[in-house]
């Protein structure tokens, strides 16, 4: 536009001045500039490539009357950029023949850059003359002749010379009504602000246009006060139906139905391509009902047509765009709604979390699986039946001790109904094992289940068995429960007595050579001794046999005695100075048994009592808790 006169005509000589002084002006920069990479830099100094484009071609159509989608716009846009190039050569090879020479690469390239040079040069003889004034078709075609006359003498200083880029927000800088080579978005456009907000963008060529249309003063007058108004020139009064393409745009207007279709996008870049070194950087806009063979015949159609690249944009298919066809209220209500279900969701989540913050039961089904176990403490025979969640979680148990109507089966009723409304409401089996495992009270003592052999009351037993049957191996490990089910799959190792057997199958036979299981030492005041005594005659009637007896067979013959007291002999290793812990080897999980683990306090002054034997002492002040 910068390149209209008073006339509205396009100045052709101040056209080829600027692309002149342009050119020079990049061509110096090039040993001047700073680059990102020294492959650049090399590349830059080697070939000495160039960018020459221009913008606001759009707004340029629409001044004289043209429409962008049509030929006479795609014959007026390939001359332009016939003349921008052509210029842009000469100028190149002028530069070459007085300052420097061609590129150092050119003598290499010399012969297909001459050829491109002629294929431009066609391709400008080929251009068609509707809609282009008789001077800027001769030059675009006298130029290229020039051109190519001088590039076979001299050659030329850069091996490329124009392209089209987006120009993007620069070109608003500018006071451009379009960017690059692209129309029009909208007559009246918003672009959207970083911080918020938005700004109206109206068009300044659409009163040249209706002038150039021939609408008097009144009559533009009018239709631009109804473009205000209504943001679209359809329906406005005076414009005749024939000269609305002249105002379409790449979207169409908040209250309009026009708009370029999107292929003209790609038959506006297929005429201007052959007159540029590089591609064209633009984007063909396309509704947003689009599909994806549509999509396609874009590609397939910018392919056809020469072009170097192409870019698709599918109207609303990002969350934001910087520049809309209106912020209208459509967008105040869009804004007002998403605050609106923002602080639904916030509500929602309150609640939520408040509701979190509740007791929640969590009930057993209808119909679901469930384990029943006998257990017998010390002759007092009882079940406990367990139900199970269908992830195979005990969600509640049962009890059946005595008879019915009796103390301890009511007793033992309440107390499972109460751990079954625990568990389903959700306090982690592991917590209530570990606050009722190793309770003690009568009746307690053997059980005939070897994983928990003795029990110190019915509850240790049922919440052990519980552990034992429900927990994780961490959370059973972490709260001391042992699977006493696996076999021994070899003896004790060094650091225990060393018996005198070999295990082999899942059964016992005595070792070949076996080693002396006890090492007499000189005894160490107070400290715990262990001594292993081993019925010889057993063994010799093993051997005799020539047979092998079963693990509880040999540990029928296996006595262990420990001694609290100065004993006169001690483990070959000892136990790593006489602490309070015995290990021993089950299959191979090593187990410490911590023998103060259920110590009692004391009846007398409270402190905690130490084993003594099979009973406690207080080591305060004296008592015993029975057997002395």
């Amino acid at each position: 536009m910068k390149f209209v006169r008073a006339d509205g005509e396009f100045d052709v000589d101040d056209y080829r001045y600027a692309c002149q002084v342009t050119i020079t002006a990049q061509e110096i920069l090039v040993d001047n500039a700073s680059y990102p990479t020294p492959r650049i830099e090399e590349n830059s100094h080697r070939f000495r490539p160039l960018g020459l484009g221009y913008a606001n071609l759009g707004a340029l159509l629409m001044s004289r009357g043209l429409a962008y989608d049509s030929d006479e716009g795609r014959n007026f846009a390939a001359a332009l950029t016939a003349i921008m190039t052509a210029e842009a050569y000469r100028q190149s090879a002028v530069i070459a023949r007085d300052h420097g020479g061609p590129f150092l690469e050119y003598e290499e390239n010399e012969e297909p850059f001459l050829k491109v040079i002629g294929m431009h040069r066609d391709a400008a003889y080929g251009t068609a003359a509707d809609g282009v004034p008789n001077d800027m078709l001769h030059a675009s075609r006298a130029i290229f002749d020039e051109t190519l006359a001088l590039g076979r003498a001299h050659g030329y200083r850069n091996a490329q010379i124009s392209l089209l880029a987006p120009t993007g927000t620069i070109a608003f800088m500018m006071d451009c009504d379009t960017t690059g080579v692209e129309p029009d978005i909208a007559l009246i456009k918003y672009k959207k602000l970083v911080g918020e907000g938005f700004l109206k963008i109206v068009n300044q060529t659409v009163p040249s246009a209706l002038k150039k249309l021939g609408y008097s003063a009144d009559q533009v007058e009018e239709i631009l006060a109804y473009v205000n108004d209504r943001e679209t020139i359809e329906g406005a009064p005076h414009v005749r139906p024939e000269h609305l393409p002249v105002f379409d745009c790449a979207f169409k207007p908040r209250n309009g139905e026009r708009s370029i279709h999107y292929m003209g996008h790609v038959r506006m870049m297929g005429a201007i391509q052959p007159f540029l070194s590089g591609a064209i950087s633009k984007t063909v806009n396309m509704p947003e009902n689009a599909t994806a063979e549509e999509i396609e015949q874009v590609y397939l159609e910018g392919w056809k047509r020469g072009l170097k690249a192409i870019a698709i944009y599918r109207d609303n298919s990002k969350r934001s765009q910087p520049l809309m066809t209106g912020k209208k209220k459509d967008a105040g209500a869009a804004e007002a709604e998403a605050l609106a279900t923002i602080e639904q969701l916030r509500k929602q989540l309150a609640a939520a979390q408040a509701d979190a913050a509740l007791p929640h039961r969590r009930r057993l089904p209808s119909e679901r699986t469930a384990v029943t176990h006998k257990f017998d403490i010390a002759g007092h025979e009882g079940y406990i039946t367990v139900g199970l969640y269908p992830d195979g979680q005990p969600g509640e148990i049962f009890l059946k001790m005595a008879k019915e109507g009796s103390t301890v089966s009511g007793l033992m009723d309440t107390f499972a109904t109460t751990v079954s409304v625990a568990l389903q409401y959700g306090v982690p089996l592991r917590d209530l094992v570990n606050k009722f495992a190793h309770v003690r009270f009568e009746p307690s003592g053997f059980t005939g289940n070897q994983e928990i052999p003795i029990a110190k009351s019915i509850v240790d037993y049922i919440f052990r068995w519980l552990g034992s049957r429900f927990l994780s191996p961490e959370d059973k490990a972490m709260l001391g429960l042992i699977d006493r089910s696996a076999v021994v799959a070899e003896p004790p190792a060094s650091g225990s007595a060393s018996a005198p057997y070999a295990s082999s199958a899942g059964s016992w036979s005595p070792a070949a050579d076996p080693a002396p299981a006890v090492q007499a030492t000189e005894p160490r005041g107070d400290e715990p001794t262990a001594s292993v005594a081993v019925e010889k005659a057993a063994a010799e009637s093993t051997t005799e046999q020539s047979g092998s007896k079963t693990g509880n067979e040999v540990r029928d013959e296996l006595t262990v005695l420990a001694k609290n007291g100065n004993g006169h002999a001690k483990v070959a290793s000892g136990n790593g100075g006489g602490g309070s812990a015995i290990t021993l080897s089950l299959g191979t999980t090593n187990v410490a048994f911590k023998i103060q683990e259920d110590a009692p306090s004391c009846a007398e002054c409270g402190s905690i009592m130490v084993r003594n034997g099979s009973c406690y002492k207080c080591l305060n002040c004296g008592s015993t808790s029975g057997c002395s």
